[in-house]
């Protein structure tokens, strides 16, 4: 027997262990059904999953690197707020100590810089992902606008900790972000007041974004997630090729039965509907799905410590609003819109956004024909799929030209040309 199982039976049958894990290391079926169910932190899944789940292929795991990520968030920015006053007098000098006097501080700052920027790439891949296999459809209508708030929640997250360092960086990305928010009618220029707490980026506006950043939103996302995984497993579970109807509609109307005992009894089964009605499809979630989820926890954490050690977090000099940079950048997921207000404020900056988060919220109740459900790039769903990508590729270009090919005014440049950086 492996060590580690050992010294896991042998702690799981004593008399404190079985008072904590209530009950030892499964060794059959219902062992591992009664695991899964008395743990606190595994009773969120089922006892058992289709196989079809477990594809990493079909996932890539993105929705749990992005919960994953959003826990190492969550630590780094704790242990981070006990270097921090949100003080435009306090708040550089505190990014300087955590770079030259606290021990460690560099790391920790890296790992939540880095892992906040990935959590919304891996939250948009989700998203895509969800697109592409038909993931949308009934019953997992509301789930879908469950993760296009998540997703919207998730950049406005990454917004409000953008302007914390109080750095030249910090300091223009958030006027250009927040003057791009102004531009909605009628409510805009009061949204641009109630986050700034005045017409400037200052002691009011840092103060309300620290506020939203480490209380409001981060608890706002918890609330979110916590529903998204249990309409997962109201839903049925991840989508699948081979979905029974007959099980999908007794979901949709309410009527599969609901007493205890017969719950107990699927559940042991793992005919429950989130799993299916073919037993040979079927695998215990001990130890296949957990031991999988441990692993992709551990990559994803070797991932963040890996850029963290590499590449440090930016930090120009204090921010200065006399001295504004040529030209001004706002954060690199918003700098699509920026490169749209360009060319129209109101179209750029209002209608365009309006209009996309309007298609993704109604998406799935104009397109709730179950064909191509749980298959990669669907030949049914040609038009679809070749409209959303088209979107996905021009977001993605728009990124990039603002990122690399926009230069002093605005104006084009290439970026493997050398250029002069003019500020006034």
């Amino acid at each position: 027997m492996n060590p580690f199982f050992a010294i896991w039976k042998k702690l799981a049958g004593s008399r404190v262990g079985r008072s904590i894990f209530r009950v030892g290391l499964p060794e059959s079926s219902l062992g591992r059904a009664q695991a899964m169910v008395s743990s606190f932190l595994l009773h969120v899944h089922p006892a058992k999953v289709h196989r079809h789940s477990l594809k990493f292929s079909y996932t890539f795991g993105l929705g749990l690197i992005s919960i994953y990520l959003f826990l190492i968030l969550f630590v780094t920015g704790v242990l981070l707020m006990f270097f921090y006053v949100p003080s435009t007098d306090r708040a550089y000098s505190d990014m300087k100590d955590l770079e030259f006097v606290v021990s460690t501080g560099v790391l920790l700052r890296n790992m939540h810089r880095w892992a906040a920027h990935l959590m919304v790439l891996a939250v948009f891949l989700h998203m895509c992902r969800v697109f592409y296999t038909a993931a949308y459809k009934p019953p997992r209508e509301f789930n879908w606008i469950v993760g296009v708030c998540l997703f919207v929640l998730t950049l406005v997250l990454s917004f409000t900790g953008y302007l914390l360092p109080w750095d030249q960086l910090a300091f223009w990305a958030i006027t250009v972000g927040t003057n791009i928010a102004g531009y909605a009618p009628v409510i805009g220029e009061k949204i641009k007041f109630v986050l700034l707490g005045g017409n400037t980026v200052g002691d009011s506006a840092l103060l309300r974004f620290y506020v939203l950043h480490v209380i409001v939103l981060p608890g706002a996302a918890l609330f979110l997630i916590a529903i998204h995984i249990w309409r997962i497993r109201k839903d049925g579970g991840l989508s699948r090729p081979d979905e029974p109807d007959n099980v999908l509609q007794q979901i949709e109307t309410g009527s599969m039965p609901t007493n205890k005992s017969y719950g107990l009894m699927e559940l042991a089964k793992g005919t429950s509907p989130a799993v299916g009605i073919n037993p040979e499809d079927q695998v215990s979630a001990w130890p296949h799905l957990i031991f999988r989820e441990i692993l992709l926890f551990m990559a994803t954490l070797a991932v963040v410590l890996f850029i963290s050690l590499i590449w440090n977090a930016p930090l120009e000099e204090l921010a200065n609003a006399v001295h504004p940079p040529n030209p001004a950048k706002a954060p690199w997921y918003f700098l699509g819109l920026q490169e749209l207000v360009a060319f129209s404020a109101f179209w750029g900056g209002v209608v365009v956004p309006a209009l996309l988060l309007v298609a993704l919220i109604t998406l799935p109740y104009l397109d709730f024909k179950r064909r191509g459900v749980g298959v990669w790039f669907s030949r049914e769903r040609k038009v679809a799929i070749t409209i959303f990508t088209i979107c996905v590729v021009a977001a993605v270009i728009l990124t990039v030209i603002g990122t690399y090919f926009r230069g002093p005014n605005w104006d084009w440049v290439w970026p493997w040309k050398e250029q002069i950086v003019i500020t006034h």
